[in-house]
């Protein structure tokens, strides 16, 4: 049975345990500014991470918890999903995904408190597509899986299921429930 991804998603978790992990990449970014760190999203990318957000919300997804790199487009990103979602939640800024690789994202992920049970993380290609491409266990929703190993463009998200503890996440270790691209 593969799993789906519904208007309980939330509830589920917090009574079976299982985790729900949101990863992104950041929306649609000005081709050059200041310097790299500081470039900023496009009115495209606000309008397409805004839809992602609604369209997280649609589907009973309710952070706890968003991991952004410090990067303004990735910052922006966040905030944009936060408001299509209809959450106040304030992502926590995290330096080290701004150049993190593949390793280094999901150690952040491992650092995860134990009470958070749906956790976003907003980065940057390739980091983001690699991550969310090791993650996955091959047991999850099939279209979305092979849309996932398809292409991973600006405002993409895919979201995990994931059965265990934020400490023990590793590769091949969580089902893709869900694969999206914002655009609104």
């Amino acid at each position: 049975m593969q799993p789906t991804l519904g208007r309980g998603l939330r509830s589920r978790a917090r009574l079976s345990g299982v985790r729900t992990l949101v990863v992104i990449r950041h929306a649609k970014a000005e081709q050059s500014g200041p310097s790299d760190v500081e470039r900023q999203l496009t009115d495209r990318g606000v309008v397409d991470a805004t839809e992602a957000g609604q369209w997280l919300a649609n589907r009973g997804v309710e952070p706890d918890q968003a991991l952004v790199s410090s990067a303004v487009r990735a910052q922006q990103t966040w905030e944009a999903v936060n408001e299509g979602g209809g959450w106040d939640l304030e992502g926590t800024v995290e330096d080290a995904l701004y150049e993190a690789g593949t390793e280094s994202a999901l150690d952040l992920v491992r650092e995860t408190d134990e009470a958070i049970r749906t956790l976003v993380v907003v980065g940057h290609n390739p980091t983001m597509a690699s991550l969310a491409t090791l993650l996955d266990d091959g047991e999850g929703d099939d279209e979305a899986g092979n849309e996932l190993a398809l292409d991973f463009p600006t405002s993409a998200l895919v979201v995990f299921e994931y059965d265990g503890d934020w400490a023990d996440l590793d590769e091949a270790s969580a089902s893709v429930v869900a694969y999206h691209v914002g655009r609104g």
